[in-house]
C-alpha cells in the first residue's frame, strides 16, 4: 500500500471509532440521573459500598475505628454554564471508557497487517487482555482510590473557621483523573508482555531492578493519589507492585 492508502485506512478507522465514541457518549448523556446521582456522586457519602464493607470488616474484627462515621460532602456550583458543560465533558470521558474495547480492536486491525505471523500471535492476546486490565483498573480506582481520596480531602480542615465548599468542577476533575489514570496504569503487564516479545525487556531484567521498581511504585502512588495520607498511598501502591510482579510472569525468560 502507498502512503495515501495508509492514510485512507487510518481515516476510516478514526471515523468508525468516532461514531462508536459518540454513540457511547450519547447513551451516557441520556442517563444523567444514573450516571451522576448513583455512580459519580455515590462516593461522597458514607453509604457508599466501600464504607459498608469497611463497617462489616470492622464488626468482624471487632475494630470499631475501621467503620467511618456518617458523612456527606456537599458540592456547589459557582459558574452559570458549568453544570451543562460538565455534563457534556463527563459524558465524553465515560463514553471513552465504555468504548475502550472497540478502540483497542480498531487499533489492532490497523496495526496487525504490519506484523509478522509470530508477532501477531504474541500481540493479539495482549490487545485482547488490555481491555480486561483497563476495566479492572477503572473498578479499583472507583471503588477504592477515589472514595478514600475524596473523603480525606473533602473532610480535612486546617481550622473549623474555614468550612469546605467543594466545587463541582473540582470533584468531577478528580474523579475523571483518578479513574482514567488507574485504568491506564493497569496496562503495565500488557506493555511488559509486548516489549518482551519484541526483545526489548526480559524477565531477568525486571527481577534485577525489582528494588528500584518499589521506589518508583511509591513515587507513582504518591503522584496518583491527591491525598497525602499513608493509608491511601498504600491502597494504590499495593496493586501497582502486584502488577509489576505479574508483569515479570508474563515476560519471556530470555
Amino acid at each position: 500500500m502507498s502512503f495515501w492508502d495508509h492514510l485512507e485506512v487510518l481515516r476510516r478507522m478514526l471515523f468508525r471509532t468516532a461514531i462508536v465514541l459518540v454513540g457511547a457518549m450519547v447513551v451516557v448523556f441520556l442517563n444523567k440521573s444514573l450516571v451522576f446521582d448513583v455512580i459519580i456522586f455515590g462516593p461522597r457519602t458514607s453509604d457508599f459500598i466501600l464504607y459498608r464493607w469497611m463497617c462489616q470488616l470492622g464488626d468482624y474484627l471487632r475494630w470499631e475505628g475501621l467503620c467511618p462515621e456518617a458523612f456527606s460532602i456537599p458540592l456547589i456550583n459557582i459558574n452559570m454554564a458549568a453544570q451543562f458543560f460538565t455534563h457534556i465533558s463527563t459524558s465524553f470521558w465515560l463514553g471513552l471508557v465504555f468504548a475502550f474495547p472497540y478502540v483497542i480492536w480498531e487499533l489492532w486491525k490497523f496495526v496487525a497487517p504490519a506484523l509478522y505471523d509470530h508477532e501477531k500471535r504474541s500481540v493479539r492476546y495482549a490487545f485482547a487482555f488490555s481491555s480486561v486490565l483497563f476495566f479492572i483498573g477503572v473498578t479499583v480506582g472507583y471503588v477504592f482510590i477515589f472514595p478514600l481520596s475524596i473523603r480525606f480531602l473533602g473532610l480535612y480542615q486546617v481550622s473549623e473557621i474555614v468550612p469546605n465548599e467543594i466545587s463541582l468542577n473540582s470533584y468531577i476533575g478528580m474523579f475523571v483523573t483518578l479513574i482514567l489514570t488507574m485504568g491506564l496504569v493497569f496496562e503495565m503487564p500488557v506493555l511488559a508482555h509486548v516489549l518482551s516479545r519484541f526483545g526489548i525487556i526480559t524477565r531477568r531484567f525486571l527481577r534485577k531492578y525489582r528494588r528500584h521498581a518499589v521506589i518508583l511504585v511509591l513515587v507513582l502512588s504518591a503522584v496518583i493519589t491527591p491525598s497525602p495520607d499513608a493509608f491511601t498511598m498504600i491502597m494504590v501502591a499495593v496493586p501497582l507492585y502486584l502488577l509489576y510482579e505479574f508483569s515479570i510472569l508474563v515476560c519471556k525468560k530470555v
